[in-house]
């Protein structure tokens, strides 16, 4: 009973939204069947400025799918259709800038990943012939 199963992730996708991402997993279940966790996670700031996320996950079994699917697109068609698909929350210059920060988190992050591999690679390049002549220099001695 103490035996905790490691969760195996069979399928993910990670949506980007402004400070949030939603992330979709196919999970398996111990049965070996499979299910779908929607996970929001925000970014938000403690009281020091320092980073933590906030996260709400939904679990979604196969027996649900169908109604689920129905009702997202009952709703979200309802709703394009009142208000349409601009957000009329923001400004259009509210509405740049929430884009320019969301490219900017982005090209933030490519760059620090391509930081990452840069260092994963480093190596010092040895030439083996100049090895093996050194090698002849010093039996000729």
């Amino acid at each position: 009973m103490g035996e905790k199963r490691e969760i195996e992730e069979i399928y993910s996708k990670a949506i980007r939204a402004g400070r949030r991402t939603y992330f979709f997993d196919v999970r398996s279940t111990r049965a070996r069947d499979y299910y779908l966790t929607i996970t929001e996670s925000k970014r938000d700031f403690n009281e020091d400025g320092t980073p933590f996320y906030k996260k709400h996950k939904i679990y979604l079994y196969k027996e649900d799918f169908s109604n689920f699917k129905d009702a997202l697109t009952e709703f979200t068609d309802y709703i394009i259709k009142e208000k349409g698909e601009e957000i009329i929350s923001l400004k259009k210059e509210e509405q740049n800038h929430v884009k320019d920060v969301e490219e900017k988190e982005e090209k933030e992050e490519k760059e620090e990943k391509e930081k990452k591999e840069e260092s994963s690679t480093d190596f010092t390049e040895v030439n083996f012939d100049e090895l093996g002549e050194d090698d002849k220099n010093k039996n000729d001695k």
